[in-house]
């Protein structure tokens, strides 16, 4: 049996606690981290073959949330079991692979697998952490080849202060949310939101995570030491893949061979002609790699080495991309190390929809729709950790033909999930709240081009689809990703604007960066370098803002502002605040009277235990209609009223009940009928007459007591004696 140990820190006021030993023994290395009450097992596991036919290396990061572990039991009737993963889940189980995934040598084809459970929530702390810290544990302690290890923390700032790892409440009450993955020299990770903060206070939030990285590291390192096995060689598993470290080397050779071809032939294809578009830039390139296979062949190169030639294509040419940029400051296309593509900005393109934003930037393009509901609308969430209701959605889809290409269409997977919520996040500081606007809100992006930070084309697409949709966004929010040449072995480095495909290889980074005038919404920050130094994340963020700038006059000469009025098609809504205690009689007895008013004017209805009810429908006069009914059932009836129209629905020997206003009655006693002595209630009324009446008193049980006499007084009206049991004793309204 496997010794259980046990590895303990401190760490942000709370104890961090690394198990090995107990669960999961035959994965290559797996941990146990708790955080609080908050417990997660991470596995690390290394497949026994390499994969065959792939050019890149396979690894997945699963992270799954347990109902059990939040005590809860899933609200479907007919399905208990855990389905497909949250959004949130699965935007978690991004972060560690993008925090983890740069670490591994280039060239392995084993599958590598990372898996992390929640076995325990406290609904506190958030699993994320705990989970980030337990992959980097269980890969350093296996024999996987990985460079690590690396730790994970989430800052945030509460009253002018920073937090380590703030807990649910505390996170509410700050205006910054930053997790940070690396070590204390070098970030390999950011996720950020926040509340338009500064430049200078989001580099201040990254440098204090990072300093406080090291008690993670530390403890992972501890871990290490005490029942860490052997890394295996990557070379060992490159040579195992090939069958021998012949073939291996004959690969190599072919790679050089490759290289020293293209070299001649990329600044034609790459380099020259600034107004190539992507699409005419690809037959190019797909024109290049059947050259290099003729070339190949007629050198006498074997298949199978012209195929793997053929595969590590893509990697010559960004490799020769980045060398451009670093050794002549050239970048494909033309433009400067600082530019943006040519960037386009256009609302109202259709017709029926309630908003739309067409965003380019040079040849990625996004189509955003923004659609208004009731507030019944907004998506209902039930997972382990979040519950509650979502009133803005934003969905984000990326078709084949946007990179020009064929495959399958179905549901969105992890990128359009991440993508989505990326932009989601990024609007979100400027939304109006739900008692300035009680919509529900849904914005999709549709991507019909991409060449680069397609979620940041999503960003401003929203941001139009959402102005022209009459949405009052406090500010326009615009977002776009910075790149990177770089150098490991020098520590040469550049800086790019407007990161575009065919710039994104070894040694650079996708460092997106949402905002508005203000400051900064979003951050995510992936990268295939060992890491950014401070001052790389420095200059990024300041360079990011010129920019972001720029795209922002951009979108406000198309629209500088909301616009006043929603379109014609969608929804209008009424909100109006009733006594909680009268909940009940505009529900009705088994939801009687709320389904009448639903059902004869068409409208749809929300009733919120404080008493807020919002009637949304497209038809005016069906809104006013039902809003009116509501204000009658909820009136508050007070002393003093004079009501002109009151009908007769109750007589008894002592008086007539008059009904004020649906479900509202009140006692005309037969001395308030008229102002001589009326002998029987019906010589003065009778049942369906609608008469004027005067609130006289509401007794201190509730009960209304009215007036027949003296509002036909208060109104100039003369009551005229007549035959008893005639029932005209009144001269009525209709009848002046």
């Amino acid at each position: 049996m496997t010794e259980v140990k046990s590895f303990q820190a401190e760490w942000g006021g709370k104890t961090l606690t690394i198990e090995t030993g107990r669960m999961a023994l035959q994965a290559n290395a797996s941990c146990t981290v708790r955080y609080g009450d908050t417990v997660i097992l991470a596995t690390a596991t290394l497949a026994s073959k390499a994969r065959e036919n792939v050019d890149f290396f396979p690894l997945s990061v699963e992270y799954e949330e347990k109902l059990y572990a939040a005590g809860k039991i899933k609200s479907s009737r007919f399905i208990k079991r855990e389905g497909r993963p949250t959004d949130e889940a699965v935007m978690t189980g991004r972060i560690i692979d993008r925090s983890i995934r740069p670490l591994f040598p280039y060239g392995v084809r084993h599958d590598v697998q990372v898996v992390i459970e929640c076995l325990s929530a406290d609904l506190e702390n958030d699993t994320d952490i705990p989970a980030l810290v337990g992959a980097s544990a269980a890969l350093a302690m296996s024999d996987i080849p990985w460079e690590g290890p690396i730790g994970g923390i989430r800052i945030g700032r509460v009253a002018g202060e920073w937090v380590i790892n703030p807990t649910f409440e505390a996170r509410a009450k700050s205006d910054v949310d930053v997790i940070v993955a690396g070590t204390t020299e070098k970030a390999l990770m950011i996720e950020a939101n926040s509340k338009e903060v500064s430049e200078k206070d989001m580099y201040e939030a990254i440098m204090f995570g990072q300093k406080h990285l090291r008690e993670v590291t530390d403890l992972i390192k501890q871990a290490v030491a005490s029942v860490g096995r052997k890394k295996i060689e990557a070379r060992e598993l490159m040579v195992k893949a090939e069958g021998n470290v012949s073939i291996l080397e004959a690969k190599e050779e072919v790679v050089a061979k490759a290289t020293a071809f293209l070299h001649t032939r990329f600044p034609e294809v790459l380099f020259a002609g600034a107004n190539i578009n992507k699409t005419e830039r690809r037959n190019s390139l797909n024109a290049l790699r059947r050259e290099l296979e003729a070339h190949l062949e007629t050198a006498g190169v074997d298949e199978d080495l012209r195929k793997h030639a053929s595969h590590s294509f893509d990697d010559i040419v960004e490799a020769a991309v980045t060398r451009a940029i670093l050794e002549r400051g050239e970048r494909v296309g033309g433009r400067s190390l600082t530019e943006i593509r040519t960037l386009v900005a256009d609302v109202a393109i259709l017709p029926r929809v309630h908003g739309t934003g067409l965003f380019s930037r040079g040849d990625t393009q996004v189509l955003s729709i923004a659609t208004l509901g009731s507030p019944g609308d907004a998506q209902i969430l039930d997972g382990m950790e979040e519950v509650g209701k979502k009133r803005y959605m934003h969905h984000y889809n990326f078709p084949p033909y946007s990179v020009g290409e064929t495959g399958r269409i179905g549901g969105a997977g992890r990128r359009e999930i991440g993508h989505g919520g990326l932009a989601e996040r990024a609007l979100m500081p400027v939304l109006p709240s739900k008692e300035e606007f009680p919509y529900t809100i849904r914005v999709v992006s549709e991507v019909l081009s991409s060449n680069g930070s397609s979620s940041q084309g999503a960003i401003c697409g929203s941001t139009l689809a959402l102005m022209d949709a009459g949405v009052p966004i406090k500010r326009p929010v615009a977002g776009l990703a910075m790149g990177l040449a770089s150098d490991e072995s020098t520590g040469a480095y550049k800086i790019l604007t407007d990161l575009q495909d065919l710039e994104d290889g070894d040694g650079g980074m996708d460092f997106k960066v949402g905002g508005t005038r203000v400051g900064i919404t979003t951050i995510q920050l992936d990268t295939k370098t060992k890491g950014l130094t401070p001052k790389i994340v420095e200059e990024t963020l300041n360079q990011a803002r010129t920019a972001r700038l720029q795209i922002l006059d951009v979108i406000e000469k198309c629209i500088a502002a909301p616009r006043p009025d929603l379109s014609p098609y969608a929804p209008r809504i009424e909100t109006l605040k009733i006594n909680p205690e009268n909940i009940r009689n505009v529900i009705g007895p088994g939801g009687k009277i709320i389904n009448q008013i639903i059902e004869e004017t068409g409208v749809s209805m929300d009733v919120e235990n404080d008493g807020t009810i919002t009637i949304c429908s497209n038809n005016k006069a069906n809104l006013d209609r039902a809003l009116q009914w509501v204000k009658d059932l909820t009136r508050e009836v007070a002393a003093g009223e004079l009501f002109k129209e009151g009908k007769v629905v109750r007589i008894m020997d002592f008086g007539a009940f008059v009904e004020l206003v649906p479900g509202k009655d009140g006692l005309v006693h037969i001395s308030e009928l008229a102002p001589w002595r009326v002998a029987k209630v019906t010589d003065i009324v009778k049942i369906g007459d609608v008469i004027p009446v005067k609130v006289i008193e509401i007794d201190e049980l509730g009960r209304v007591n009215l007036s027949h006499k003296r509002a036909m007084q208060e109104l100039g009206l003369p009551q005229v004696q007549s035959t008893p049991g005639s029932g005209t004793g009144s001269t009525r309204p209709e009848q002046q």
